[in-house]
């Protein structure tokens, strides 16, 4: 194997300075196929969906992801997440060959996944907290981070109630967040004919703790764009801002401690961004 080289000149480090972070510990990759989904209309929606002649899924996007996280019995630092996936539904409706009409409703997913998170005993309590009840949780689990996209359409259709062989099974609590969504109650029974879409989505599933790194320091991030609303504009006489536009920007007010000299270019990967 060949010897690997540093990704830039080391020479440039100024120090090493200690940062609290996230390190993920665990993570997976999902590509699900949601065959037959089943969609909970509107109460209006549902009105016209069961006088239709034919129904397409126009979108879904994803509202709300609920994760539940729990450790493992008897498998040290393994962690199941239970993931439910919330979803609005848009759909176009045929009746009787007129002109369609756009439906809408809530889909509802739910996943498991196993992941490591390592051990931790720690309690972290900070100044944020503002309830008792919050700072004495548990906080020895990892964080459980679900990263999608909205899925796509693959298909849909409509069938009879009575026969329906849908993927659904008892819907859980639906955050408040997500009725929110809606400006009109969710029918969940009684209905003539149900809406089933099938979905195809994208998910990145991780598990994170808290920790410290000691990493290496080239330069401050000082962003060299900047900020106007008139730039190019040119004042025949000399104004305040035009002599306040000549002043140096202050980098010593906002990154403490940097007296010392900037590194040349060449010898520091991110380049000096510091002005003399």
């Amino acid at each position: 194997m060949p010897d690997q080289k540093p990704a830039c000149d080391l020479s440039g480090i100024r120090e090493a300075v200690c940062i609290h972070t996230k390190k993920v510990t665990d993570a997976c990759r999902d590509k699900d196929c949601i065959e037959d989904l089943r969609v909970y209309l509107t109460k209006e929606s549902q009105a016209v969906l069961d006088r239709c002649a034919s129904a397409r899924a126009r979108s879904v996007e994803l509202l709300h992801v609920d994760i539940d996280t729990e450790p493992v019995p008897y498998n040290s630092g393994f962690f199941t997440l239970d993931i439910t996936f919330f979803y609005r539904v848009v759909a176009d409706v045929t009746v009787n060959g007129t002109r369609p009409t756009t439906v809408y409703g809530l889909a509802v997913f739910s996943k498991r996944a196993l992941l490591f998170g390592g051990d931790g005993n720690a309690k972290v309590f900070t100044n944020r907290m503002c309830s008792c009840k919050r700072s004495c949780q548990k906080c020895s689990a990892p964080q459980a981070v679900v990263e999608v996209v909205d899925p796509m359409v693959l298909a849909s259709s409509v069938v009879d109630a009575c026969n329906c062989c849908c993927n659904c099974c008892d819907l859980p609590e639906i955050p408040e967040c997500v009725v929110c969504s809606f400006d009109d109650e969710l029918v969940l029974s009684g209905e003539c004919k149900r809406l089933l879409v099938t979905i195809g989505q994208f998910s990145i599933i991780r598990l994170e703790r808290d920790t410290q790194f000691l990493i290496p320091v080239f330069d401050y991030c000082l962003p060299t764009k900047v900020c106007s609303e008139t730039a190019g504009s040119v004042s025949p006489t000399e104004s305040p801002c035009d002599i306040f536009g000549k002043i140096e920007f202050p980098v010593d007010a906002f990154f403490p401690s940097r007296n010392e000299p900037c590194i040349d270019p060449k010898d520091s990967c991110t380049g000096c961004y510091r002005t003399t």
